[in-house]
Order: C-alpha cells, then structure tokens, then sequence
C-alpha cells in the first residue's frame, strides 16, 4: 500500500485496574485499523497528516455508545478517525468492573508515504486545511440546490452557477464513481451508515447513480 497508517495506543482512566481490550489485543486493533481506514481525499491530495485524538464510552457489551473528536483539524481526518473508530463496536472484551461512564481515548495516526508531501511546504499545508471550510460551505450550496429540485422546488435559473462550482469541487463523473466504490467497500465493512453518508452525496451532487443502493440500504 502507498499509505503508511499507525494506530498506536489506547488510553484509559488510571482509575480501574482492568481495561477494555479489544478482541484478538493490540495487534488485533492495529491490524484491523489499518486495514478498514480510508484515508480521506482531501487530506491525501493535500498532503495533511497528523494524529486525531477520538475519545469513545463503551457499554457492558463492548459496544460504543459515545464517540467525539476530542483533539483533530476540523477536517476530513477528523470524521475518518471518528468513523473508524465507532467501527471497533462491538469489538471489545469488558472487564465486569468496568465503569461505562468513564471515556477511553484512541489517537490514530494518518502519515502519507510516496505522495511527494516533502515537496509541499507548511504554508502550503495550513492553507490546505484553511482552505477546506470554505470548500465545505461550497458543498453545501451544491447540496442545498439538488435537494430543492428532487423536490420541484429549485430555480433552473441556478444551474449553471452550480455546475460552475460543481467544476470547482471536482465534482465530475470520476468523483462520483470513486465515491460510489468507496460506499460499497464501506457496505463490507459493516459501515450501513458511512456507505449512505456516501450515497446520498451522490445524490445530492447531482447523479442517480446512487439510487438503487439508497432503495437497497438506506430506507
């Protein structure tokens, strides 16, 4: 793989003397990290690389019932470290003593490799993450507009200023096609609600191609 990603280590209140551990250990979770993460595309295109602090309560089930980025950059890292990690539910050995109400931290760590990010200067790199506000404001302008008409309520007066920043985005045939791929992967993984995140973006961007799996998955 072209993508160097650690998880490193798990942290607990100092408080009980017996810990959660995920099913199989550490290695386990290392493993099954590496292998579901999909490193977001912003972040990759751009060189962003850092670790995001997720902290999460798990119930006598070993299942997560709370989950919050705690330390990250308000970007795509964040809601990938958020969503990997509410994948681990379900995963976890419980001690009986447990106390549910106290909050486990796991840091993972995104670090590209063979992307050429030694090129790209700091600079470049916070006006990068600077920058993905503004693009996510743009998002959702192309989403409020396509919402509108699968309703019959949008203006085609709007069209070609959308199509303009659909251009912007990169909001082509190959966007939708990768983000159609990376929903089914995440449909492997067990991640219904990650997958139709994904397919009603595709909806909301302006493609049916999304449709049968919305009807399929997501009613």
């Amino acid at each position: 793989m072209n993508l160097l990603i650690a998880l490193f280590f798990l942290v607990s209140s100092l408080f009980v003397d017996e810990q959660p551990v995920f099913k199989g250990g550490q290695n386990k979770l290392t493993v099954f990290i590496y292998n579901n993460l999909i490193y977001p595309e912003y972040s990759r295109d751009n060189c962003i690389q850092g670790t995001i602090q997720v902290s999460f309560k798990l119930n006598q089930e070993g299942k997560i019932y709370h989950s919050e980025v705690t330390k990250g950059f308000g970007i795509d890292l964040d809601q990938e470290a958020l969503r990997i990690v509410r994948l681990t539910s379900g995963k976890w050995t419980m001690p009986a003593n447990h106390d549910t109400s106290i909050s486990m931290v796991l840091p993972v760590n995104f670090s590209l490799k063979d992307y050429k990010c030694e090129e790209r200067s700091k600079d470049e790199i916070k006006a990068a993450i600077s920058a993905y506000n503004g693009r996510e404001g743009l998002k959702k302008v192309v989403f409020n507009y396509y919402d509108l008409k699968i309703k019959g309520k949008n203006n085609p007066a709007d069209e070609a200023r959308i199509e303009a920043i659909k251009m912007q985005l990169g909001f082509n045939t190959k966007y939708v096609d990768r983000l159609l791929k990376q929903a089914q992967y995440k449909i492997k993984q067990g991640d219904r609600q990650g997958a139709c995140e994904d397919f009603q973006t595709i909806r909301l961007i302006g493609s049916d191609k999304s449709d049968q799996f919305l009807k399929q998955y997501c009613q």
